[in-house]
């Protein structure tokens, strides 16, 4: 893969790429009616005696009760983010921010440290991640943030029109294996659903150390309606997609230019990015603002 700082030609334009972009499933629906597609696999965890009292003490304050309570994290019956639900939780019309899979809460509550006056949802569903994030938070009293343990693709379709400023989603589960691909966290209907719950020139920020899964972000979001890539940085991916037994011939596929951001500076050098760079994959950043349909 390379980068270069040059501008290239949208990629609208690029016969290549639009090859790529036939791949793509348009409705991103389960191919069983009956079958939720999740992006994730709940794993029972154990928290320590650290993180149990992290969840006695700040839960409370700071864990929305929007879950149904069952296995896939549903949200619960009759539940919609709102404005008025916003404002009866963080007490103002200061513009919100949702972050998908906070992991530990390292970026998200560093950012609702630095940024008083922006609110802050954190998404995640493992148990001792909530809780590390729930000792961030409580351990510095921020008032401006919260956390909700549901199914992100779930809660986007009950938010809603034109409530949240921006939507982060940094270093989502890769799914390697071609066959699970279809549980990628971007998939065309999330998109669709983000796109309604931002504000107009609201933005979807994304990251990811995995190659094949920037090739995966681009085909869902370079030509969906209504999405407008903002990235600056010229990059080269192979236009093919590969898997866990065969990310080796990647090098030797046909490549395309695609259009991708500089690094967030709102995102601080979490224990998980460093590992990626330490390992030597490259990280590939997208902002996409959400335009008028």
């Amino acid at each position: 893969m390379t980068v270069t700082q040059v501008p290239v030609e949208p990629t609208h334009n690029n016969p290549d790429v639009e090859h790529a972009v036939e791949h793509v499933d348009d409705d991103g629906a389960p191919s069983h009616p009956l079958h939720k597609v999740l992006s994730f696999v709940r794993r029972s965890a154990r928290l320590d005696a650290r993180l149990q009292r992290a969840w006695d003490n700040y839960a409370d304050t700071y864990l929305l009760d929007i879950a149904a309570g069952n296995g896939p994290l549903d949200v619960r019956e009759g539940f919609s983010l709102t404005k008025a639900y916003i404002h009866s939780i963080w007490g103002n019309d200061n513009p919100l921010i949702v972050e998908i899979g906070t992991g530990q809460g390292e970026n998200v509550v560093a950012a609702a440290a630095a940024h008083p006056e922006i609110n802050f949802l954190a998404l995640e569903v493992y148990d001792p991640g909530v809780a590390h994030t729930l000792l961030l938070a409580g351990k510095q009293n921020l008032t401006n943030i919260r956390i909700a343990q549901v199914n992100a693709a779930e809660l986007f379709k009950v938010t809603e029109t034109g409530v949240l400023a921006e939507v982060w989603t940094f270093f989502p589960d890769p799914w390697p294996k071609k066959k699970h691909h279809k549980r990628r966290i971007v998939q065309p209907a999330l998109a669709d659903n983000i796109h309604h719950a931002l504000r107009q020139d609201g933005v979807w920020r994304i990251a990811t150390d995995i190659e094949d899964y920037a090739l995966h972000v681009h085909e869902v979001m370079d030509h969906r309606e209504g999405w407008e890539n903002l990235g600056t940085v010229a990059v080269s991916l192979p236009l093919e997609h590969v898997g866990k037994g065969n990310a080796d011939m990647a090098d030797g596929m046909p490549h395309a230019d695609f259009i991708e951001s500089e690094r967030f500076e709102g995102r601080v050098l979490t224990n998980f990015e460093k590992k990626g760079i330490d390992a030597g994959r490259v990280i590939h950043d997208f902002t996409y603002r959400a335009n008028a349909l």
